[in-house]
């Protein structure tokens, strides 16, 4: 089965300072019949303005991985952790038993746009940790690069508390990549570009929500850059 989102469809909100699609249910987006998909239970996207950004605000029991594909987005939080995360690089913040931290666009001229994504953990009260890792435009160039896995198996740079892999790509016109999931369920983000997908066409924004299917086939018909999950259905631990 793979359920097609066209971007029009994603909930769209602008404060002035922020612009930002919410793919599930979030802060004044509720809908009871899009609340995740699997363990995924946010996929924001967002763009910042210079100089602004969210404050400090908690966080508990959640795996956070944020990409930044344009901009800076500077990161503080109450474990003493600074740091700036640039594009082509993911941060992940496990808030565990509990975390404040503060986001800003770490430029004064330019927006910073970025996806956030928040994992369910199959634990709860872990010692919050925080981290962040470059991914090379070549690693990710006609490739389909496994970022983050549960036991950062298949070359992943980090690690969650969950039966998670995330995976991104940059795949230019004409190239084509095969995906032999592992888990049960996927949720395929086009951050922009055109791909065949299986039988289906996919354009810029639009995301697919994937259940049963073995073998996965995207077909590049201009530049494309995707990420997607690969996921199980919630796990809490005893």
């Amino acid at each position: 089965m793979i359920h097609l989102t066209r971007g029009t469809e994603h909930y769209h909100q602008t404060q002035g300072w922020l612009s930002t699609y919410h793919h599930f249910s979030f802060n004044d987006y509720y809908d009871p019949q899009n609340t995740n998909w699997a363990a995924l239970r946010v996929l924001n996207e967002d763009v910042i303005a210079p100089a602004t950004g969210f404050p400090l605000h908690p966080h508990r029991d959640m795996e956070i991985i944020t990409y930044v594909l344009s901009g800076e987005l500077k990161h503080e939080d109450s474990m003493g952790n600074a740091g700036i995360t640039r594009a082509g690089e993911v941060q992940y913040m496990g808030a565990g038993s509990g975390v404040l931290h503060a986001e800003f666009n770490a430029s004064k001229e330019n927006p910073v746009h970025l996806l956030q994504m928040w994992v369910i953990p199959n634990k709860e009260n872990l010692k919050p940790v925080w981290e962040n890792k470059m991914i090379t435009r070549e690693e990710k160039t006609n490739h389909w690069l496994c970022v983050v896995s549960p036991d950062q198996k298949d070359g992943a740079k980090l690690s969650i508390h969950q039966k998670a892999k995330f995976y991104v790509s940059i795949l230019k016109k004409g190239e084509k990549l095969t995906w032999n999931p592992t888990y049960e369920k996927q949720y395929l983000f086009l951050v922009h570009g055109n791909i065949r997908l299986n039988t289906h066409t996919l354009f810029t924004q639009d995301a697919a929500r994937i259940a049963g299917e073995k073998t996965l086939t995207m077909t590049a018909l201009e530049n494309s850059h995707i990420v997607a999950w690969d996921l199980i259905d919630v796990e809490m631990d005893e």
